[in-house]
């Protein structure tokens, strides 16, 4: 494992996404209450997944976490497989699914790499996972090769034009008299794992040129509206304050272009 991706392995597999700010434990009581939470704050998940039509698809989900998703694919009755990087994220969606009754062919695994033949699944989905990859591209490559003909992938990434990227600018570049500094640096060293990346429209489009149609849509986030917590890395008292008097009305409004979340639909 090269550096840039070892570095990513390890900061995940100090806590998967959103495991510090809402399991609260690894009992069934608490993946329940970190369902809930998840979709309350994300509610286009739901819609986005189109979890019932999967029913007896084989379904490979790259970046599986704490595998709220993951399990809704298995109650859809989806033939399932998951990959994660980290150890740490597979134990907890295996011991979920376990606790629930549901089972998927889950393991350790490079979405650049990806061990499987070609043609292999229906659908592939991955929620805010591939941006993290030192080599998004090829991750997108991968997806398609694993794709059967016709077959859909369904993924998030980051979305360049943000105002999360706008705040984190503003708090890491502009307030420390650093504003040459660009939103892609800034991306790389403040939001999340080291060297995470956030994309054009236009990037994206490119990213999936092999396949016969992509749709790219972005929306606002809970992070945009800072609606909810700030991630694994971000506190202090300027964000509590930014939280009070954030105009979320008006943002809704008049920003809706520039929310976090790129949401890209691509038939093979």
């Amino acid at each position: 494992m090269d550096s840039d991706k070892k570095a990513v392995e390890e900061f995940w597999d100090k806590a998967s996404c959103g495991e510090d700010l809402y399991l609260g434990n690894q009992e069934r009581s608490g993946y329940i209450e970190h369902a809930r939470r998840r979709y309350e704050l994300e509610p286009l998940i739901e819609e986005f997944a189109d979890f019932a039509s999967t029913a007896g698809k084989r379904v490979l989900e790259i970046g599986v976490g704490l595998g709220a998703d993951h399990q809704r694919f298995a109650q859809a009755g989806a033939n399932l497989t998951g990959i994660d990087l980290t150890a740490r994220a597979v134990a907890q969606t295996r011991r979920r699914l376990t606790l629930f009754g549901f089972d998927s062919s889950l393991s350790v695994g490079d979405a650049e790499n990806l061990q499987f033949p070609p043609d292999t699944f229906d659908c592939v989905y991955s929620w805010g996972v591939l941006h993290h990859s030192p080599h998004t591209a090829k991750a997108i490559s991968e997806v398609h090769r694993v794709l059967r003909p016709h077959g859909v992938a369904k993924i998030m990434i980051y979305h360049r034009w943000s105002l999360v990227g706008y705040m984190l600018w503003i708090r890491y570049a502009l307030l420390r008299l650093r504003p040459w500094m660009r939103l892609t640096a800034v991306y790389a060293r403040y939001l999340e794992s080291p060297g995470t990346k956030a994309y054009s429209k236009a990037d994206a489009r490119r990213l999936f040129a092999a396949f016969s149609t992509v749709d790219v849509r972005t929306c606002l986030t809970h992070g945009d509206l800072l609606e909810s917590a700030a991630g694994q890395r971000h506190g202090g008292a300027l964000l509590t304050l930014a939280r009070a008097i954030w105009p979320r009305r008006l943002l809704r409004k008049y920003a809706r272009s520039h929310g976090l979340f790129m949401l890209i639909r691509a038939v093979k």
